[in-house]
């Protein structure tokens, strides 16, 4: 029987099939062969008690997307949160988390959260910004729930990851698109104004057939070390047709002269505040590739 794991609370993986949720097991064999279920796996299992509801997974089917961190196959969309005021927006964090979604090949939407704190409309500068580069940017109040219709139709169809740091109000809009209490809201800290992560687990929660939201918990820091930083350049997509007006093979948009990069961003082309935050991301990559050696 094929399943869709929904849940993975230490080694019990929740598997939803037909309907039903089975608490499920997994076989030895997948340690052996050094893999491990995670959510949005999909599986075959088998049932070795069905009054109770217990199975043991005996495969895992090919994976279509694989997330190492928070751990998570399958999904199809992710939601990026950023946050218009409390925390401040952290677009140096969105960039690598876009960045990310293009490697893996996952459609991505931007919300723009707390608009109603951010008293001087600087998010439509952040919306007009991402807007042009050709991403979806949902302007949301979760609090008053603003925004979250909209957010609900994009997500239709997809298993969708929401991702952000701690304190954006994942956990909010989640509640909001349910329309009930489905997580625990995030508690923003007066003292630092940073958020608390309140996520421990990923879990899948199911809006309506083929329609699931993956609450992740929230990230300090966004891993994207599996892109090396001559390839950053393409997975920032409006990059992609000035790369070609590059005098140099390999060029790396830094420091070479008649980049075609540089020059889009100086034409107005490319964002500057978007450019520079490539080249930080970029220096990054470059110095983790050299700390290996």
């Amino acid at each position: 029987m094929q399943g869709l794991i929904v849940e993975n609370i230490s080694n019990l993986y929740n598997v939803k099939s037909k309907d039903k949720i089975y608490e499920s097991t997994a076989r030895g064999k997948f340690k052996k062969d050094d893999i491990v279920p995670v959510v949005g796996d999909i599986v075959e299992i088998s049932i070795i008690d069905e009054t109770n509801k217990k199975a043991v997974i005996e495969k895992i089917q090919p994976r279509e997307v694989y997330i190492k961190r928070p751990r998570l196959s399958n999904i199809t969309q992710i939601v990026f949160v950023v946050s218009s005021k409390d925390p401040k927006p952290d677009l140096l964090m969105l960039d690598k988390q876009l960045a990310f979604a293009e490697y893996i090949g996952v459609k991505a939407i931007i919300v723009l959260n707390k608009t109603d704190l951010d008293k001087k409309e600087e998010f439509k500068n952040i919306n007009s910004t991402y807007s042009k580069i050709g991403y979806k940017v949902i302007l949301t109040d979760a609090k008053n729930r603003k925004g979250i219709d909209d957010l609900r139709k994009e997500i239709k169809n997809n298993i969708n990851a929401f991702s952000g740091n701690s304190g954006v109000g994942k956990s909010t809009l989640i509640n909001g698109i349910f329309n009930k209490n489905i997580t625990q809201e995030g508690e923003i800290s007066k003292k630092n104004r940073r958020g608390k992560n309140t996520t421990t687990s990923v879990k899948l929660y199911e809006i309506d057939e083929n329609t699931y939201i993956a609450d992740t918990p929230g990230f300090s820091t966004f891993d994207i070390s599996e892109i090396e930083s001559k390839e950053l350049c393409n997975y920032f997509k409006e990059f992609k047709k000035f790369i070609s007006d590059c005098e140099f093979i390999g060029c790396t948009h830094i420091k070479e002269k008649n980049c075609g990069i540089k020059k889009a961003v100086e034409n107005g082309n490319i964002d500057k505040n978007r450019y520079e935050r490539f080249c930080k991301i970029y220096n990054q990559l470059k110095e983790k590739e050299e700390r290996k050696w």
